[in-house]
């Protein structure tokens, strides 16, 4: 979910959720079979990236999603 609040312009919350299904196919046979929330939790700065769809905001995205994806992939630990 990418809340209006935290990316103000649809074509960047559009630019945001086109990132997330491309690095979630990637993932695909990793991540266990159940439906999987992605949420939006801080905001992306207008100041810092001033294009809705610039390189370095779609790096951003895309280096934040592959770190929480890797971190859902990961088998669970138990002790």
């Amino acid at each position: 979910m990418v809340p209006k609040r935290w990316a103000r312009r649809a074509v960047t919350r559009n630019a945001i959720k086109r990132q997330i299904y491309n690095v979630s196919e990637r993932f695909v046979d990793r991540l266990p079979v159940a439906a999987h929330v992605v949420r939006l939790r801080t905001t992306f700065d207008r100041q810092k990236f001033i294009s809705a769809t610039s390189e370095p905001l779609k790096l951003a995205v895309r280096q934040e999603l592959e770190q929480l994806f890797e971190r859902a992939a990961r088998p669970e630990v138990r002790t």
